[in-house]
């Protein structure tokens, strides 16, 4: 019986063991996270600060900045319908790292989602009001162009429920580019022709929230315009594919986007 024991006791050890070597993913405000060594996932760095702050009417967000004695351009960052959680502050950690002052805005006034349903809850909230939405948007806009730290040039970018946000300040507010990863787009011509700035759009091609019909629509209609239009469809990659906690997440195509991502506002933002 003892040796029974002793081997049942060195099977669980074992098991733990190597549960502890395979998880590789943390999980942060309810959602789950690459580890530390992923390129995606910042950590604090003596060269970066980030803080929350208020703006315009009582509006929120989290701010992260080069400590650089010098100006740069600013990007308004838009959450997933998930909220403004951990993933988006890594994010726009990592964007301030490529020389960026950037805004992650909480459209939730604080309230980040665990499950779709409240997910589907929040946003519908903002988008019942889009009139305080549009407000936050153009007050955070407003903070970057005239913080010490900015230069005056501004981008929105946003991911899924954020992208269709992004889409929606476009049309609404003066800005110097424009990022979509699978939002809600708008492809009236007559609706998009106040934009005059260059527009880049990230789409899976088995994206069922978003599909491939409004993306090349959307497209056409920002070339009779001749607005300026980067759209890049990724193969076989369904919605929020560049959200880490998805399980149809690909790290390679994420990875490729980022690259796209910062070139865009690179050659957009920087080089004005």
């Amino acid at each position: 019986m003892k040796i029974k024991n002793i081997y049942l006791f060195l099977s669980i050890v074992l098991l733990f063991i190597s549960a502890c070597q395979q998880q590789d993913v943390l999980l942060i405000d309810g959602h789950a996270e690459l580890d530390e060594e992923n390129p995606l996932i910042a950590d604090p760095e003596e060269t970066m600060d980030g803080e929350w702050v208020t703006y315009g009417n009582d509006f929120k967000g989290y701010f992260v900045r080069p400590l650089a004695k010098e100006t740069f351009p600013g990007v308004v960052m838009i959450h997933e319908w998930w909220g403004l959680n951990q993933n988006i502050k890594n994010m726009a950690h990592d964007l301030a790292e490529e020389g960026y002052v950037v805004l992650a805005v909480d459209l939730f006034d604080g309230k980040v989602a665990d499950t779709p349903d409240d997910a589907r809850i929040y946003s519908s909230e903002v988008r019942d009001n889009m009139d305080k939405a549009l407000s936050h948007l153009k007050s955070a806009t407003s903070f970057l162009k005239n913080h010490e730290s900015g230069s005056g040039n501004v981008a929105s970018m946003g991911w899924c429920f954020g992208g269709g946000m992004s889409m929606q300040l476009s049309l609404n507010e003066e800005l110097d580019a424009t990022i979509i990863y699978y939002g809600a787009l708008e492809t009236d011509e007559e609706i998009l022709k106040g934009i005059g700035w260059p527009v880049l759009g990230i789409f899976g091609s088995e994206d069922a929230v978003v599909p491939l019909d409004s993306v090349y629509e959307f497209e056409s209609s920002l070339d009779t315009l001749d607005i300026e239009g980067e759209i890049y469809v990724y193969e076989g990659l369904g919605h929020a594919f560049a959200n880490p906690s998805n399980p149809s997440h690909d790290p390679e195509k994420t990875e490729d986007a980022w690259i796209k991502t910062v070139d865009f506002l690179n050659r957009n933002l920087k080089n004005q």
